[in-house]
Protein backbone atom coordinates (compact mmCIF):
# COMPACT_ATOMS: atom_id res chain seq x y z
CA UNK A 1 0.00 0.00 0.00
CA UNK A 2 2.98 2.42 1.05
CA UNK A 3 4.83 2.19 -2.78
CA UNK A 4 1.31 2.67 -4.40
CA UNK A 5 0.94 6.03 -1.82
CA UNK A 6 4.22 6.76 -3.04
CA UNK A 7 3.60 6.28 -6.64
CA UNK A 8 0.26 8.65 -6.64
CA UNK A 9 2.28 11.42 -4.90
CA UNK A 10 5.15 11.02 -7.46
CA UNK A 11 2.33 11.14 -10.31
CA UNK A 12 0.51 14.22 -8.25
CA UNK A 13 3.99 15.99 -8.55
CA UNK A 14 4.23 15.33 -12.20
CA UNK A 15 0.98 16.57 -13.01
CA UNK A 16 1.84 20.06 -11.16
CA UNK A 17 5.27 19.76 -13.29
CA UNK A 18 3.39 19.93 -16.14
CA UNK A 19 1.21 22.57 -15.25
CA UNK A 20 4.18 24.62 -14.54
CA UNK A 21 5.63 23.93 -17.64
CA UNK A 22 2.63 24.65 -19.31
CA UNK A 23 2.16 28.15 -17.75
CA UNK A 24 6.00 28.85 -17.87
CA UNK A 25 6.15 31.25 -21.10
CA UNK A 26 3.57 33.36 -19.34
CA UNK A 27 5.27 33.18 -15.52
CA UNK A 28 8.90 33.85 -17.31
CA UNK A 29 8.40 35.88 -20.52
CA UNK A 30 9.71 33.15 -22.80
CA UNK A 31 10.27 34.01 -26.28
CA UNK A 32 6.88 33.39 -29.17
CA UNK A 33 7.56 30.51 -31.48
CA UNK A 34 9.67 27.47 -30.96
CA UNK A 35 10.56 27.45 -27.33
CA UNK A 36 6.90 28.49 -26.10
CA UNK A 37 5.40 25.57 -28.44
CA UNK A 38 8.04 23.44 -27.05
CA UNK A 39 6.81 24.49 -23.12
CA UNK A 40 3.27 23.98 -24.28
CA UNK A 41 3.50 20.37 -25.93
CA UNK A 42 5.67 19.23 -23.48
CA UNK A 43 3.92 20.71 -20.42
CA UNK A 44 0.61 19.16 -21.67
CA UNK A 45 2.74 15.45 -22.64
CA UNK A 46 3.58 15.20 -18.72
CA UNK A 47 0.27 16.79 -17.37
CA UNK A 48 -2.23 14.09 -19.65
CA UNK A 49 0.26 11.10 -18.39
CA UNK A 50 0.31 12.11 -15.01
CA UNK A 51 -3.57 12.42 -15.04
CA UNK A 52 -3.88 8.78 -16.85
CA UNK A 53 -1.85 7.43 -14.42
CA UNK A 54 -4.21 8.73 -11.82
CA UNK A 55 -7.16 7.16 -13.54
CA UNK A 56 -5.73 4.17 -14.40
CA UNK A 57 -1.99 2.78 -13.76
CA UNK A 58 -0.06 1.39 -16.29
CA UNK A 59 3.79 0.59 -16.81
CA UNK A 60 4.04 1.92 -20.11
CA UNK A 61 2.40 5.87 -18.64
CA UNK A 62 5.93 5.55 -16.84
CA UNK A 63 8.15 4.89 -19.57
CA UNK A 64 6.20 7.49 -21.50
CA UNK A 65 6.61 10.01 -18.90
CA UNK A 66 10.81 9.30 -18.91
CA UNK A 67 11.00 10.08 -22.31
CA UNK A 68 9.07 13.13 -22.30
CA UNK A 69 11.03 14.37 -18.87
CA UNK A 70 14.42 13.74 -20.96
CA UNK A 71 12.76 15.39 -23.74
CA UNK A 72 12.23 18.38 -22.09
CA UNK A 73 15.61 18.32 -20.34
CA UNK A 74 17.46 17.90 -23.56
CA UNK A 75 15.04 20.31 -25.92
CA UNK A 76 17.18 23.57 -25.23
CA UNK A 77 20.41 22.19 -26.71
CA UNK A 78 18.45 20.06 -29.99
CA UNK A 79 16.52 23.64 -30.61
CA UNK A 80 18.94 26.16 -29.80
CA UNK A 81 17.88 27.76 -26.70
CA UNK A 82 20.51 27.16 -24.45
CA UNK A 83 21.63 29.93 -22.25
CA UNK A 84 18.29 31.25 -21.37
CA UNK A 85 15.17 31.00 -18.80
CA UNK A 86 13.41 28.47 -20.60
CA UNK A 87 16.32 26.13 -20.64
CA UNK A 88 16.71 26.50 -17.12
CA UNK A 89 13.16 25.80 -16.81
CA UNK A 90 13.19 23.04 -18.77
CA UNK A 91 16.17 21.40 -17.85
CA UNK A 92 15.01 21.45 -13.80
CA UNK A 93 11.33 20.42 -15.09
CA UNK A 94 12.67 17.66 -17.30
CA UNK A 95 15.22 16.44 -14.65
CA UNK A 96 12.26 16.00 -12.21
CA UNK A 97 9.83 14.33 -14.52
CA UNK A 98 12.54 11.78 -15.67
CA UNK A 99 14.11 11.17 -12.03
CA UNK A 100 10.11 11.20 -10.99
CA UNK A 101 9.49 8.25 -13.87
CA UNK A 102 12.32 6.27 -12.66
CA UNK A 103 11.82 6.53 -9.13
CA UNK A 104 8.03 4.79 -9.58
CA UNK A 105 10.13 2.34 -12.13
CA UNK A 106 11.98 1.43 -9.90
CA UNK A 107 9.28 1.10 -7.13
CA UNK A 108 7.60 -0.95 -9.60
CA UNK A 109 10.48 -3.78 -10.12
CA UNK A 110 10.79 -3.96 -6.02
CA UNK A 111 7.09 -5.05 -6.02
CA UNK A 112 5.43 -5.31 -8.98
CA UNK A 113 1.36 -4.22 -9.37
CA UNK A 114 -1.16 -6.72 -8.76
CA UNK A 115 -2.48 -7.33 -12.38
CA UNK A 116 -5.96 -8.04 -10.71
CA UNK A 117 -7.98 -5.52 -7.61
CA UNK A 118 -9.48 -9.47 -6.15
CA UNK A 119 -6.30 -10.25 -4.72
Amino acid sequence: MENWTNAKLCDVANLILGAILFVSPWMFGFDAGTVSTNAYITGIAIAVLAIAALAAFAVWEEWLNLIVGLWALVSPWVLGFQGTTAMTVHVIIGAAVAILAAIELWMMSQIPPRLTTGQ
